[in-house]
């Protein structure tokens, strides 16, 4: 009797069976092991309503969050990357988001690093991801906002809700 193929035949065919394995595996769902950056665009749209940072600001202040200090040179490098702004350096300075830490004698260089309150404002950027709330107590509450700033603050009461529900379910 000739080889035919049957459905007797395909299932005990182990290359059919992998390949099926294959797909099945591919399709199933893993949670992810880090989940950080999920509301990242809702903090980021709260930090800028709160404290009137722009979105090349706030990422130049958590570039330079992990360098200590820095000189305008290093500044001047990330900055290649950020669009264009002439006096974004003079600006945070200006500003009280950066300060100057050793000022320049003879053939040191200035030193620089950022003031109380930009580390601060990073550190609570890093607790909102990690699941803290959000307080209702900002800008984007007020009663006469615009269209936007009423969509996240929905985002903002949604993203409050899921943090308060993982925290029952930690709890029990």
């Amino acid at each position: 009797m000739k080889n035919v193929l049957s459905l007797k035949n395909l299932k005990n065919n182990s290359r059919l069976n992998t390949f099926n394995t294959k797909i099945r595996n591919n399709y199933d769902r893993v949670e992810p092991s880090h989940d950080y950056l999920k509301y990242w665009r809702i903090i980021r749209y709260w930090v800028k309503a709160k404290y009137g940072l722009t979105t090349p600001d706030l990422e130049m202040l958590l570039f330079l969050y992990s360098e200590h200090l820095f000189k305008k040179t290093d500044f001047k490098e990330y900055e290649e990357i950020m669009s264009w702004d002439v006096n974004r350096f003079d600006r945070l300075l200006r500003d009280g988001w950066i300060h100057v830490w050793r000022k320049r004698r003879g053939s040191e260089t200035a030193l620089y690093e950022l003031t109380y309150k930009s580390k601060r404002i990073i550190d609570t950027i890093y607790k909102k991801l990690n699941g803290q709330e959000i307080s209702e107590r900002n800008p984007l509450f007020n009663k006469n906002v615009s269209y936007s700033d009423k969509v996240y603050r929905n985002a903002i009461k949604k993203l409050n809700k899921a943090i308060k529900q993982q925290q029952r379910l930690v709890l029990e």
